[in-house]
């Protein structure tokens, strides 16, 4: 009998733990046009415990700060025109999945006034993103962005799990499918 329920707690604690994992081969199975360019990875990444600044001088913070959820990180810069394209569409992920499970998190990368950054949200009427900064790219650097925009999926226990070099489609009926998977229970 105490092996049978050995056996028991121990089927249920290995089904537990394969569910937090997300499934890759159906997350990679939602990719269509331009997300197609997003690579999941088999083993998840760890990320850099470099700081970044908070917008309008509120402090500093690091990625560790936003385990728990998943997070779609966007390195990103006022002079970059895909920027200017994307950030809207992922204000609309962030409106559409934003909660305690999900969250879009944009960096600024390098030299971007912070008044610049706001005259940027304000053309293109995006409030609903933090203008987090990382002036001195020591966390982009960290992670290996080498230009941008670059955005990467963080899983709820801060490693990476996918990464998308330049532009895409982020309010596509493929990101908002890649996003639902993930947080599906």
């Amino acid at each position: 009998m105490k092996k049978l329920l050995l056996a028991l707690v121990y089927t249920a604690l290995a089904a537990g733990a394969n569910a937090a994992e997300p499934d890759i081969p159906a997350l990679e199975a939602l990719r269509e046009g331009s997300m197609k360019k997003l690579v999941f990875f088999p083993d998840p990444k760890e990320t850099s415990p470099n700081a970044f600044q908070i917008e309008d001088g509120g402090g500093e913070a690091t990625l560790a700060d936003y385990q728990g959820k998943y997070v779609l990180l966007n390195f990103w810069a006022t002079w970059c025109a895909p920027c200017r394209k994307e950030m809207p569409q992922l204000s609309e992920l962030q409106d559409m999945f934003g909660g305690d499970r999900f969250e879009v998190l944009t960096l600024a990368t390098g030299r971007n006034n912070p008044k610049g950054i706001k005259k940027f949200f304000d053309e293109i009427g995006v409030s609903n993103l933090p203008r987090h900064q990382d002036q001195s790219m020591a966390l982009s650097r960290d992670m290996a962005v080498l230009g941008l925009p670059v955005t990467v999926l963080l899983n709820p226990e801060g490693k990476e799990i996918a990464r998308m070099l330049g532009d895409a489609e982020w309010n596509s009926d493929s990101a908002k499918a890649i996003i639902s998977e993930l947080l599906r229970d």
